[in-house]
Order: C-alpha cells, then sequence, then structure tokens
C-alpha cells in the first residue's frame, strides 16, 4: 500500500542549502507548516547524524501553525571537488485522537507503516564568490578617492609625513628620558652606597663600644666585691 503524501508544506521543499566558510558552524532554517486541522507529529532525519545537529528534531506542530528547525552543519575542511551526498528526512503522522501525546515515542511506536508520510531533501554546501568579497571593499575606497582633488590629496599627505615626524620626536624623547632616569638612578646609587657603608661601619663601631664598657663594668663590679670580702 502507497504512504499518504506529506501534509506538511517545507521551504525549502527539496534542498537545504549552507554557505560557508566552514571554519564555524553553519546553520539553514527548515520551515514546517501545518496547513490541517489535525495536529500533526514530525521527525527529522539524516544520512550524517555526526555532522549536524538539529533543533528541535521532532515534536508536534498544532493545526495552523508553523515550526522553525534550526539545522546546525558542524565545521569541517571543505573541498569543492567533493559533492555532498548528506540527505534529510521529515517524517510525520497525525496525531492520533484521545492519546497522550507526550509519550511520544509511544506514539511513533504504535504508527502503523501505511500512516507514516516522508520527504526528503538534499544538502548543497556553497562558498561565497571571491568577487563579493573584493567588491565589497573596494567600492568605498574609490568612491572616496574620486570625490577628493589633488590638493586635498597633497594636504593629506603632508599631514600624514607631519605626523610620523611627530611620532618619531616623541619616540626619541622617551629614550632621552628613559637614559636620563637610568643615570640619575645609578648616581644616587653610587652616592648613597658609601654613606650606608659608614652608617653600618659606625653601628657597628659603637655596638663594640658598648659591648666593651659593659664587660669592663661588670670586672670592676666582680674586682669590688672580691676586694670587699677580703677586708672584710
Amino acid at each position: 500500500m502507497a504512504r499518504p503524501e506529506q501534509v506538511l508544506v517545507l521551504e525549502p521543499q527539496h534542498e537545504l542549502k549552507f554557505r560557508g566558510p566552514f571554519t564555524d558552524v553553519v546553520t539553514a532554517i527548515l520551515k514546517l507548516t501545518n496547513p490541517t486541522d489535525r495536529n500533526v507529529c514530525f521527525k527529522v532525519k539524516t544520512t550524517a547524524p555526526r555532522r549536524y545537529c538539529v533543533r528541535p528534531n521532532s515534536g508536534i506542530i498544532d493545526a495552523g501553525s508553523s515550526v522553525n528547525v534550526s539545522v546546525m552543519l558542524q565545521p569541517f575542511d571543505y573541498d569543492p571537488n567533493e559533492k555532498s551526498k548528506h540527505k534529510f528526512m521529515v517524517q510525520s503522522i497525525l496525531a492520533p485522537y484521545m492519546t497522550d501525546t507526550t509519550d511520544m515515542e509511544g506514539v511513533w511506536k504504535e504508527a502503523k507503516p501505511e500512516d507514516l508520510m516522508d520527504s526528503k531533501l538534499r544538502c548543497a554546501f556553497e562558498m561565497p564568490v571571491e568577487n563579493d568579497k573584493t567588491t565589497e571593499h573596494s567600492v568605498l575606497p574609490k568612491s572616496a578617492s574620486a570625490s577628493l582633488d589633488d590638493g586635498e590629496v597633497k594636504k593629506i599627505m603632508e599631514e600624514c609625513k607631519r605626523l610620523q615626524m611627530e611620532v618619531q620626536r616623541l619616540r626619541e624623547e622617551n629614550k632621552q628620558i628613559r637614559e636620563d632616569d637610568g643615570l640619575r638612578k645609578r648616581k644616587v646609587t653610587s652616592m648613597t652606597a658609601p654613606h650606608s657603608s659608614a652608617m653600618v661601619s659606625s653601628m657597628v663601631r659603637d655596638e663594640g663600644l658598648n659591648t666593651r664598657v659593659l664587660a669592663l663594668c661588670v670586672l670592676f663590679f666582680v674586682i669590688g666585691v672580691i676586694i670587699g670580702k677580703l677586708a672584710l
């Protein structure tokens, strides 16, 4: 028995086009419209499931409404000589009456083969034409240069030269400032080094002197104690 004709209206009908470059995810939109007075269940399948991400890949389309399905092609190395053999199939079935449609797996399992409808689509890969890229970038400069006379062009060139000289002068000043700063730091270091050494030597001498004075005081105290005991 022949299957019934697809009730959903697909846009596009026969081919999904993906426009490069393909160094990033490329998305094509598949619009599914239900023109009937019945709710319709749908599934979207592909022959290359690892290459595509489909959202939503299944669901229910209410009577008289539409659903946009995003078909996302994953990045890959594009070969213009290789023709795409990828295909998609949109499978549909009229939502049964008096059935819990929240259990979509059960609905599809109980569906009879003669009630299933399907539509197939090819995939096409396209790269942007190089002339399109160059045209976008070349139109503006040409039109802009055409609106300038020779005098204005000469002024612009002189201003550019003046700015270049100013930049060079600022670079030289910055270099001289860095050199002067380095020289000043070296002078400060050389001047503070002897002073620091003298302070350290003085502190060491003072510390040694204080130690000797303390030792002499202790010695005199001990001698005094001994002499006092002998006198007694």
